[in-house]
């Protein structure tokens, strides 16, 4: 009875101990796999950020710095005609409103 007994308790710690094992297993190649994952994302994050940076960005229009270098030149022009002409260049969407703004300022104050 005492053999049967002593191998019985055997067989019972033994199944414990690999149903633990195989549990922290499974969970050990859980968090393996979540930080695969979200090195993977990562990774596909910062190629997108490349690809943007990669492709060229739209500046400025060029025909904007012209006609302001332009008003520089001649700043004896009438304060009417360069308020149209600051008012068509914000029409055509070359200035924003607070650029706008600021020469319009500019302008009015002499």
């Amino acid at each position: 009875m005492g053999l049967l007994r002593g191998v019985a308790r055997t067989a019972v710690v033994a199944g414990t101990a690999t149903a633990v094992s195989g549990r922290v297993q499974r969970r050990q190649q859980a968090r393996w796999d979540a930080q695969e994952q979200q090195q993977y994302e990562h990774q596909q994050y910062e190629q997108q950020q490349q690809q943007q940076y990669a492709q060229p960005q739209q500046a400025y229009v060029q025909p904007q710095y012209e006609t302001a270098s332009a008003q520089a030149a001649a700043p004896a022009a009438d304060p009417l005609e360069r308020l149209k002409a600051l008012g068509d260049l914000k029409a055509q969407g070359l200035l924003s409103e607070a650029e706008f703004e600021a020469q319009k300022a500019k302008i009015l104050a002499g």
